[in-house]
């Protein structure tokens, strides 16, 4: 049975939490979206604080900031009190520092931390300085062709935490299936995620995972073990939005940080 719960810092939404899956009483189970995109993301459109209020009205209990290849929009929350130095979360809700990174050989997400401009590198060499830097790396849609997704022979060669083998704005949806076959064969643990560039499309597709405390520390070791997949696919509206993004990627020059009011 689905339950709400509540702390006394979440006065300003509900986090949706389910029992926990091994009956720790101490633990509830936390929904978050680990791959989506703010107007730092020169494809997206909406602001860092959209996507939270998105998140938040979902009930879900945090979301990953991973723009494409800077952490403008991970440093624009720190400023504005929305990440804690000490990774705990801020009013009930947690903001996962990160980055999409575009590899010489396909993206990869950092999760947990945040990097200096690593475009065109090596991904084993992303992968070392993401580790190096206390966070964990997850390979997005991966074996999607048409979307920069790093192929199986460089795949068996990283060391993971994760693969995210539900990607709900996918291009073809052989390529999570594709995917989950691949993390069944290393035994590697899965994720869901959104890859929302629209506040419409954030939580379409989550991991939950049960956390005694809500925190990044708590998430990032829980990630690697695995967690519950919530598998929903971009509406064709929301589709059309993302791709509409991609096709005008190139000419938007504007900083999104001119467009913060």
């Amino acid at each position: 049975m689905q339950s709400i719960y509540t702390t006394p810092s979440e006065s300003d939404h509900l986090v949706r939490i389910l029992p926990p899956k091994e009956g720790d009483l101490n633990a509830y189970r936390h929904s978050f979206d680990l791959h989506l995109h703010t107007f730092f993301s020169k494809d997206a459109a909406d602001s860092p604080e959209s996507m939270i209020a998105a998140a938040k009205k979902k009930g879900l209990s945090g979301i990953a900031i991973t723009d494409h290849d800077t952490c403008d929009g991970v440093e624009y929350l720190r400023r504005k009190g929305w990440i804690r130095s000490d990774g705990e979360a801020v009013d009930g809700f947690l903001i996962i520092p990160g980055v999409e990174v575009s590899t010489k050989e396909g993206h990869l997400l950092c999760l947990g931390t945040t990097l200096p401009f690593m475009k065109g590198r090596r991904a084993t060499e992303v992968v070392q300085a993401i580790q190096e830097r206390g966070g964990i790396a997850i390979a997005p849609h991966a074996f999607d062709r048409f979307r920069a997704g790093i192929r199986q022979e460089v795949l068996s060669d990283l060391d993971l935490a994760a693969l995210e083998i539900f990607n709900a704005a996918v291009s073809l949806r052989r390529f999570n299936d594709k995917a989950a076959t691949f993390a069944t064969h290393r035994s590697l643990a899965s994720t869901a995620a959104s890859d929302a560039h629209h506040a419409s499309a954030v939580g379409v597709s989550t991991t939950s995972y049960d956390l005694r405390k809500l925190s990044l520390s708590t998430l990032l070791e829980a990630i690697p073990k695995g967690g519950h997949l919530e598998k929903n696919y971009l509406s064709p509206r929301q589709a059309m939005q993302k791709h509409f993004g991609n096709w005008f990627r190139g000419l938007r020059s504007v900083p999104a940080s001119r467009r913060l009011k």
